[in-house]
């Protein structure tokens, strides 16, 4: 297991501990904390879960879902309710408490934005829309979405920021705080771009020469180097700039990891700007982002596609070499608990279910429908496995290729409708193809074969898991050499060329687990459990599997 180069902390980090951040090496990305790389199993609350009255409400669900890191809001309305004067009395408490459950936090800043709207910012922002312009349409109506063209909202949204951080550093010093959320899934719905007087006058400006350098564009109008594509892409660029300035002076403060989360538009059917969040960092426009933000260290995306085709697609527009992916926000509900296994190959920094918390409120259809043991339990199975190899794997995962599977067909009930492989289309496959049920990916030398729904000792073709609900992870570590985690899925491999006179077998599988990074053997795996693949039936497992080939003659 050479590479593991941390040493696990066993108490919170002190005020000589770096402070956390992003590490990127060949394109692979880890969140460092503690000195130790980290991996973010997270709760996300409910929106409105961020006072001290809903807290004992929220540590419940932590607790049994076994996460080890809190998401959950700050907004500006609570810590700048009157202009210039800033309470942060429950960021004080949140604090106190986070450390006493051991548990890191995220903190999201809803402020200018927060879906699209100013909700949570101050009343004496949301109702002065003469210092705080919203949006116009085109057609001159004005829209609850603040204009990202004004130096007045924005100075304001800075300095309570500012504050925000400056306040963060003088009390964490424990480092409870890992990342930084600014703002809410930005953007507009409704128009593509603030069509306002002051608006159009910047629209008419040339496109600035750094967003030309970096998308290697000639220089001219919006119009002229984008085309029908004018209007997104200058929204996006500016509120980009927006929400960057932001983040830069709050790092000046205390430089946290900072990120933005994105309202997805269909990546298969996306329709038009104003019908998705116009202006966010939607798959389209995350180029424009890099070049608008460089001081945002992720993209990262809220996933609420119950299916297998887009939430898989999802994840490979955000897992870039210049973007690490982090999923910001999923679904509660059980079709979204196997996604995990496809972050985790995409060398996901972090997953976070939002809503888990018994605030009694739901999103439903996006989640489930209430919050109970049935909705915790399928999370919890997985982040017990993956919590206390959470460092190693991150680590794994920073200097080692990784690929992740998930039960690609979906057979659930989801709001009146069936869903299958190809998405909510509503109606159900008349036969089961076995090839549906199968995924295959060449890693070099071998070939790894990842079916679903088949008894330990079947040969017979997969038929699925109902509900869907497979999935498997493998690392590389060296040579014929893989880490493998699997949940209801069987896992073969086989040469990825034919071989001369020669046969392959399992040539030993060890379940184990790591301790302080090292891998601590348990038992081999054999005869029943390797005849027929690696069977992972009910229960996840972690094995360290070693594959050779022999002659024959």
């Amino acid at each position: 297991m050479a590479g593991l180069f941390f040493a696990v902390s066993l108490n919170p980090a002190s005020a000589a501990e770096p402070i956390p951040e992003i590490v990127e090496r060949n394109g692979r990305y880890t969140l460092m904390v503690d000195n130790a790389p980290y991996l973010i199993l997270a709760a996300q609350t409910n929106n409105s879960a961020n006072y001290p009255a809903a807290l004992p409400d929220v540590w419940p669900v932590v607790e049994k879902m076994q996460a080890n890191t809190l998401v959950i809001p700050v907004a500006w309305e609570q810590v700048e309710p009157e202009e210039g004067e800033f309470d942060f009395s429950f960021v004080d408490t949140l604090i106190e408490q986070a450390r006493e459950k051991q548990v890191r936090l995220v903190l999201l800043w809803f402020a200018t934005w927060k879906n699209n709207a100013p909700h949570y910012a101050p009343s004496w922002v949301k109702l002065d829309n003469q210092r705080f312009p919203r949006v116009k349409t085109e057609d001159g109506e004005t829209l609850n979405s603040l204009s990202p063209h004004y130096r007045s909202t924005l100075e304001a949204d800075k300095r309570a920021f500012v504050q925000l951080m400056r306040h963060l550093k003088e009390v964490d010093e424990e480092r409870t705080v890992i990342t930084v959320q600014v703002q809410n899934e930005v953007g507009t719905y409704g128009s593509a771009r603030d069509y306002s007087e002051k608006a159009e006058k910047i629209f008419r400006q040339p496109v600035p020469e750094k967003l030309l350098t970096d998308v290697n564009k000639e220089a001219g109008s919006w119009r002229k180097v984008f085309g029908e594509d004018a209007d997104e892409f200058f929204h996006a660029w500016h509120i980009g700039r927006y929400v960057d300035e932001i983040t830069a002076a709050g790092k000046a403060e205390y430089p946290l990891p900072m990120y933005v989360n994105v309202a997805l538009r269909n990546p298969f059917n996306p329709g038009e700007p104003g019908q998705y969040s116009s202006g966010g960092a939607t798959d389209n426009v995350i180029h424009i982002w890099k070049s608008a933000a460089p001081h945002i260290d992720m993209i990262s995306p809220d996933i609420y596609f119950r299916d297998h085709k887009t939430a898989t697609r999802v994840m490979e527009l955000y897992a870039r070499e210049d973007n690490p992916l982090y999923i910001a926000e999923i679904g509660n509900d059980q079709p979204y608990v196997r996604y995990i296994f496809d972050a985790m190959g995409h060398g996901a920094l972090g997953f976070a279910p939002f809503g888990m918390d018994d605030t009694k409120y739901s999103n439903y259809p996006l989640g489930a429908e209430r919050m109970d043991e049935k909705v915790i339990e399928p999370f919890a199975e997985l982040y017990r496995v993956f919590g206390p190899m959470g460092s190693e794997w991150a680590d794994i995962s920073l200097n080692h290729r990784t690929w992740g599977f998930s039960e690609p067909v979906d057979t659930y009930k989801a709001d009146g409708e069936l869903w299958n492989a190809k998405g909510s289309d509503g109606e159900e496959k008349p036969e089961k193809d076995p090839e549906d049920y199968t995924q295959r990916q060449n890693l070099g030398d071998w070939t790894a074969e990842v079916t679903y729904g088949r008894p330990a000792f079947w040969i017979d073709p997969p038929q699925g898991n109902n509900p869907a609900s497979g999935g498997a992870v493998i690392a590389e570590l060296g040579e014929d050499e893989y880490l493998v985690v699997g949940h209801r899925a069987r896992v073969s491999f086989s040469p990825s060329e034919e071989l001369d006179g020669e046969k392959y077998l399992f040539e030993r599988v060890e379940e184990g687990h790591f301790e302080d990074g090292e891998w601590v053997f348990e038992r081999v795996w054999n005869g029943d459990q390797t005849d027929w693949g690696l069977n992972f039936i009910e229960q996840p497992h972690v094995l360290k599997v070693k594959l050779a080939t022999y002659k024959t003659n």
